[in-house]
């Protein structure tokens, strides 16, 4: 979707900031909002797509006066409450009123922690063979989703040549709306410059995105 989030390309944020020695934490309930998230999504609630997309679907004032982990809280909530797994009265209210819905893969156990907090594969089986080789010139579809999507708007019509074939995956924007792995080829395409941002931008400057094969024509 075209939310606040994908600012690639935008002036005007300043610089990134890098702090020394900086924390996994800066609070408590940071590392309570984390588990929540991995051990829900452990439990068969969603994916983490759908997480995603319940970040970014956050109303750009509260998007960007929010702190990393408070997005994930408002977007955990978000994605629950549409599942059905609490209602917004119970948010509201701080305690569970409704009996609680069954969870797809049960409660996590304390056993399976470890596992749950090591990501696993996004590689599948492809459906069909590879459209594109290494070295092929391909062109940004100027699509513009209202859910997930892992096409960045800045590349969107522009053209790019084909680096690396990482082989197909599971498509993000499928799997965001409960729609199924879709395995999909992923791509890692490599833009000048002034492809992005015309004449005068910097000529030594490369730039490259990961992206699935329905996101790519021909050029």
């Amino acid at each position: 979707m075209n939310g606040v989030h994908d600012m690639g390309g935008m002036d005007g944020f300043g610089k990134v900031e890098i702090e020394p020695n900086e924390p996994v934490f800066h609070e408590k309930w940071e590392g309570r909002v984390m588990a929540l998230v991995r051990a829900m999504g452990a439990a068969g609630a969603f994916n983490i797509d759908t997480s995603r997309f319940h970040r970014e679907a956050l109303p750009p004032h509260v998007y960007l006066s929010s702190s990393y982990y408070k997005k994930w809280l408002l977007g955990l909530t978000s994605n629950l409450v549409a599942k059905g797994f609490i209602s917004r009265s119970e948010v509201e209210t701080g305690h569970a009123i409704e009996p609680a819905k069954p969870l797809k893969r049960g409660r996590l156990a304390l056993d399976q922690v470890s596992r749950v907090m090591t990501r696993g594969t996004f590689t599948r089986d492809a459906q069909a063979p590879a459209k594109f080789k290494i070295g092929d010139r391909v062109r940004c579809r100027n699509i513009n989703p209202v859910t997930h999507t892992r096409l960045p708007r800045y590349v969107r019509g522009h053209v790019g040549v084909i680096e690396l074939n990482h082989g197909p995956q599971v498509f993000p924007d499928s799997a965001a709306t409960d729609r199924g792995d879709d395995p999909q080829w992923l791509y890692t395409v490599v833009f000048d410059a002034r492809e992005l941002w015309g004449a005068d931008a910097d000529p030594t400057v490369k730039v490259s995105i990961d992206a699935f094969e329905p996101y790519l024509e021909p050029a």
